[in-house]
């Protein structure tokens, strides 16, 4: 009653005029990201990564990066659809400072601890929501749960002392520069925004959209895994060039530092056109890599993150071969993903096959060298690593996933012979564009394809602590 008597106090005062309408603000329609819909599971190896709960549709990062200060300033929308009824929203993030959370435009508080961001805002399943946080700081890389040559450098993005950005990021390590549901499961869609000073360059994955008074624009159309999206920023140089059937490729290089690299780099049609005579069609609308500081090389989708330390010894034919098993992640990996990382071998016993083919033609050994090497390597690595398809969390994508699963394709190949066994990763691809996928469908695709029941023999290969006669 008290409330009634103030309002009709206030009218009569203001001489009786009818207050406009309060603006509400018109739906989202969430629809518009439906292609970045997933079904998010829990992790057996790295359970305390992701959030099955959230399946997030959408992120649009607006970043700024001041090379001279090192500071990255970033504001991330993503696009949420709750999975089960939660009291507040769980991210991956760390190592930066929060400064603002928004969620359905409203103000909200998040608080990053144990690598997590928490926005105490209850969600309910089905009923999509939009979080906002601002954020800002210098992104520095997190360790690599792996014994590999190369996980000393960490994963994550980091800050060259020369002003340079760039990240590699497997099995984690956006969550170092934005937040994110950071698990395969999870694949979402991208549209990036990246400012930068004048005489630098923002390089990133997904398609290169327009350059705007230094903010450099990528979207990604076909859902994106976190692990496999990039930024890089350096002083670099763009080169395009066309591929098969009118592919737009984009690279980006230094001038001096990477002048080795282009003779290869100039023959990207023709790798991706090989590539394309066995597993079909190229699966993205664009193409290209953009070299870095790391001592390694990253599948990043449609975009390839090459890094110079890799390639130490000027070997341009073992960086033409890197470069046919990133690009053929492409298909495998990034087309189809593992459900979780226990499947890692799905992704690199293809790439890592399709490489080994790749380098008979260019070094030009025979079928029974390639098999006995194969044999002899996956010998070893089940000695000292375990077989494939049972990781430990603490040897993530070491050679064991790579070379074991790749002898095993081998014998797949060895018994269809050359076209039916092309027409199954074709298909592979294919069918399964845009999705997850484990060893059980694996297997099933496998018989259901070639009419043959290879299920033993792919359960031996996966699981036996010898290499199978």
């Amino acid at each position: 009653m008290r409330r009634t008597i103030a309002v009709a106090t206030v009218l009569l005062a203001a001489g009786c005029t009818t207050p406009a309408p309060p603006v509400i603000p018109p739906a989202v329609d969430y629809s518009v990201w439906s292609a970045g819909r997933s079904t998010p599971v829990a992790d057996p190896l790295y359970p305390e990564k992701g959030n099955p709960g959230l399946d997030v549709l959408h992120y649009g990062l607006e970043l700024d990066w001041k090379p001279d200060t090192k500071v990255l300033t970033g504001v991330a929308t993503l696009r949420i659809r709750p999975v089960v009824d939660a009291p507040s929203i769980t991210l991956d993030f760390t190592g930066l400072t929060v400064d603002r959370v928004l969620v359905d435009g409203a103000a909200g508080t998040g608080s990053v601890a144990a690598s997590k961001l928490v926005v105490p805002t209850p969600v309910v399943a089905g009923r999509p929501v939009t979080l906002t946080v601002a954020y800002h700081g210098t992104p520095s890389a997190v360790a690599m749960p792996s014994h590999r040559g190369d996980a000393d450098e960490g994963i994550g993005m980091r800050a060259g002392k020369d002003g340079t950005l760039w990240t590699m990021q497997e099995p984690w390590g956006a969550l170092t520069w934005y937040p994110v549901n950071e698990h395969p499961s999870d694949e979402a869609l991208y549209d990036m925004a990246v400012t930068v000073p004048e005489g630098w360059t923002a390089a990133a994955g997904g398609t290169p959209g327009e350059v705007s008074g230094g903010t450099w624009h990528y979207r990604s159309t076909d859902p994106v895994a976190s692990y496999v999206t990039t930024l890089s920023v350096d002083r670099y140089r763009k080169l395009t060039a066309t591929g098969p059937h009118g592919l737009p490729i984009t690279d980006f290089v230094r001038d001096g530092a990477d002048d080795r690299y282009l003779p290869v780099l100039k023959r990207t049609p023709e790798l991706i056109g090989w590539l394309e005579e066995r597993l079909g069609r190229y699966p993205y609308p664009t193409a290209g890599i953009l070299m870095n500081d790391s001592v390694s090389a990253m599948e990043t989708q449609q975009m390839l993150s090459m890094g110079r330390g890799a390639f130490r010894d000027n070997d341009l034919d073992y960086f033409e071969a890197v470069l046919i098993h990133e690009y053929a992640h492409q298909w495998f990996g990034n087309a189809v993903t593992p459900t979780t990382w226990t499947d890692l071998w799905l992704n690199e016993g293809w790439a890592t096959y399709v490489q080994n083919l790749y380098e008979q033609k260019l070094y030009g050994f025979d079928d029974a060298y390639l098999k006995n090497y194969l044999r002899r390597r996956d010998a070893e690595l089940r000695a000292s690593v375990g077989p494939p398809g049972t990781p430990k969390a603490g040897t993530f994508a070491e050679s064991n996933v790579y070379l074991c699963p790749a002898a095993m394709l081998r014998e797949i190949h060895e018994d269809l012979g050359d076209k039916k066994f092309f027409a199954l990763a074709t298909a592979w691809a294919a069918d399964n564009r845009n999705r997850s996928q484990d060893r059980a469908g694996f297997t099933t695709f496998v018989n259901t394809e070639t009419g043959k029941d290879y299920t033993t023999l792919i359960n031996e290969w996966l699981d036996s602590p010898t290499t199978p006669k």
